[in-house]
């Protein structure tokens, strides 16, 4: 069965995981996946190589209406709803691993497949799956008070996502009261498109920086190591979901594609 850390709260694993790839010398790997994709029969198999490799893993919960997605995981996500693929199904595919990956474990879920579980039994699950942390895109931190409440009742954060248009006292707040890490998304729309990491793009992202007192990792569009280059002076990492997503999609190896983002 999984194992939970219990000399450290769930989302402080986050932060530790990218902070111990800092000390070695590199910008942390958030790696992303969607639960059930390409196939629920090879999730978990898939799922532990990506954790063993990347720092930290975020694991979508498929979702109809995905509106922060774009087309690359839209897809995967309607292809895993079509299978079956189930929050309560994520939670006990994953409270069945034989041993802990060595990445800690995110879930990226919209808030309607969390209300349909029961925030009642939701944290207790999600804690005897060791799940350290949530990524909610369409709960606003002014609504989110039931949901924090009862996630860090046992040690699970929620992190937070900045934009660049975020204002200046609005960033600075949820960088406060964020856990695990900072996401700072590089642009305003939907995951999947490339990023140049233009100048204003840094500055934005080293103002996150200056905020916040946990990890700041970029979002959205990254894809290379150039970038992961680019980015690694004003953040502490990247999260690759789309082309990580389009990896698994073709029946590649997602192993080396991670250690190829490391440059």
């Amino acid at each position: 069965m999984t194992t939970v850390n219990t000399t450290r709260l769930g989302h402080e694993t986050i932060g530790d995981a990218i902070l111990a790839a800092n000390a070695r010398g590199e910008t942390a790997i958030v790696g992303f996946m969607t639960a059930g994709f390409p196939t629920k029969e090879k999730f978990l198999e898939e799922l532990v190589r990506i954790a063993n490799t990347a720092d930290v893993l975020e694991i979508g919960v498929p979702f109809t209406d995905p509106m922060a997605d774009g087309m690359t995981i839209q897809r995967a996500s309607h292809q895993a709803l079509v299978g079956g693929v189930s929050l309560a199904w994520i939670l006990e595919s994953l409270r069945g691993l034989a041993a802990r990956p060595k990445a800690p474990l995110l879930l990226m879920s919209y808030l309607n497949p969390l209300l349909a579980f029961g925030i009642d039994r939701l944290p207790a699950a999600a804690r005897d799956a060791g799940v350290a942390g949530f990524i909610v895109p369409d709960l606003p931190y002014e609504e989110s008070h039931e949901m924090r409440a009862a996630l860090e009742a046992v040690g699970i954060g929620l992190v937070q996502m900045v934009t660049p248009v975020t204002p200046h006292e609005r960033l600075a707040m949820l960088c406060r009261e964020a856990r695990g890490f900072i996401y700072a998304v590089t642009m305003t729309g939907t995951t999947g498109k490339q990023v140049a990491v233009p100048t204003e793009v840094t500055e934005y992202l080293q103002r996150v920086r200056q905020l916040s007192s946990i990890p700041v990792c970029a979002g959205f569009g990254i894809r290379s190591a150039e970038q992961v280059r680019l980015l690694a002076p004003v953040v502490q990492g990247v999260v690759v979901g789309s082309a990580l997503v389009e990896v698994l999609e073709r029946g590649e190896d997602p192993v080396p594609f991670i250690l190829g983002l490391r440059g």
